[in-house]
């Protein structure tokens, strides 16, 4: 659905809450209903905001991380290029400068998208709003009808069946101030991939390329080019 769908989803499971302890013989009588958060969640203007600030986020940091490895990138291709005219003095130089540069790439992605990186804090500051406003209607629902557990169907991989009799997703839509079907359409922004698409893209990539980076092509150019030394001068 989005980048915080996908990595930092709302977890609304905590909002399929037991408002009562009890034990199994009081829950036989006791009233359950359930929700749909992801349908819930396209209703929500404020959502779909904070959803499209957090990808732009993500694909601002993923194009500086994707900047720093393709400098040190173009750093070892110079370096191998003149490595044999280099002395063994001017190649650990060198050969620093392209490990540090790595580890500077390595660094960011950690600050930026580490657990509790910058997107993480980002997150919670955009998010948790929304996640308190829907906890507090749905605590107002629970009460008036007596449920002692509502239910979030999205996240509840156990519910087999769930009878459209007990959804109470539409209630929750217009208690927040919303008409239940007018979703927001987000495909119309998003284009070819779109800020959507490029920002859940842009998580997996920094991660990606911070990581295949860290198998150092210095690594491999050193084993590749130590056969070839034989005959410099230094």
């Amino acid at each position: 659905m989005s980048l915080i769908s996908h990595t930092y989803k709302i977890t609304l499971a905590a909002f399929a809450i037991a408002l009562f302890f009890f034990s199994p013989k009081e829950a036989l009588g006791q009233k359950f209903a359930y929700i749909d958060s992801d349908y819930v969640l396209l209703h929500m203007p404020d959502y779909a905001s904070a959803q499209q600030e957090l990808n732009t986020y993500a694909i601002e940091w993923q194009a500086e991380i994707e900047a720093k490895l393709d400098a040190a990138d173009r750093l070892e291709v110079a370096y191998r290029a003149e490595r044999v005219l280099l002395t063994k003095e001017m190649r650990q130089k060198r050969e620093q400068e392209i490990i540090e540069k790595r580890a500077e790439a390595k660094e960011m992605q950690k600050q930026k998208f580490g657990v509790e990186g910058e997107l993480f804090e980002k997150r919670q500051e955009l998010i948790e709003p929304i996640q308190q406003l829907i906890f507090e209607e749905l605590k107002d629902i629970s009460g008036g009808s007596g449920y002692m557990v509502i239910f979030d169907k999205s996240n509840q991989s156990n519910m087999l069946y769930t009878n459209p009799k007990y959804d109470v997703s539409d209630r929750l839509i217009k208690k927040l101030g919303y008409v239940p079907g007018e979703t927001i359409d987000v495909k119309k922004e998003e284009g070819d991939g779109g800020v959507v698409g490029k920002g859940r893209d842009a998580v997996d990539g920094a991660r990606d390329s911070v990581r295949d980076a860290g198998r150092s092509t210095m690594e491999r150019a050193r084993g590749g080019t130590n056969g070839g030394a034989k005959g410099e001068k230094h």
